[in-house]
């Protein structure tokens, strides 16, 4: 379920800035925002959005699955502003 990766997306936050706005689109699953350094479920304009699926961004957010890699296959797919995408592998990694 989408709520418990936000959760889990939330605690990774704690402590941590994160500057710009950015959404999981992960379809009929449902979208996760990352706004003010909180996580939600709650549908909103955002700087960057990664289209991705649910099973996708479980391992993206694992570590299971690169990036780059996953952009390369077209496993995820990025539009808005580049730079707020770059800053979420400083914000995970």
């Amino acid at each position: 379920m989408l709520q418990d990766i936000a959760d889990g997306i939330q605690k990774g936050l704690n402590g941590k800035s994160f500057d710009g706005s950015l959404k999981f689109d992960c379809g009929a699953d449902g979208v996760i925002v990352l706004v003010d350094n909180t996580a939600s479920t709650q549908d909103r304009d955002t700087d960057c959005t990664i289209r991705i699926s649910r099973d996708n961004l479980g391992k993206l957010l694992t570590g299971k699955l690169n990036p780059v890699t996953g952009v390369a296959l077209g496993k995820l797919k990025v539009s808005g502003n580049m730079a707020v995408a770059m800053k979420l592998g400083q914000l995970l990694g």
